[in-house]
């Protein structure tokens, strides 16, 4: 079962990346900014604990 969830969820990725580029790029942008923000904040954290 997690073998064809896994494939039908990367044939959704290609088929969305196929059909809509403009979308997907957005998509995935958004996601990048939103683990660069995460990734910024855990390391403000740490900072602020050091200092």
């Amino acid at each position: 079962m997690k073998k064809v969830l896994s494939w039908a969820a990367v044939a959704f990725i290609v088929f969305f990346i196929a059909y809509r580029p403009q979308s997907a790029a957005a998509v995935f942008r958004q996601l990048g900014s939103g683990l660069y923000d995460i990734a910024t904040g855990i390391g403000s954290f740490f900072s602020s604990l050091v200092a």
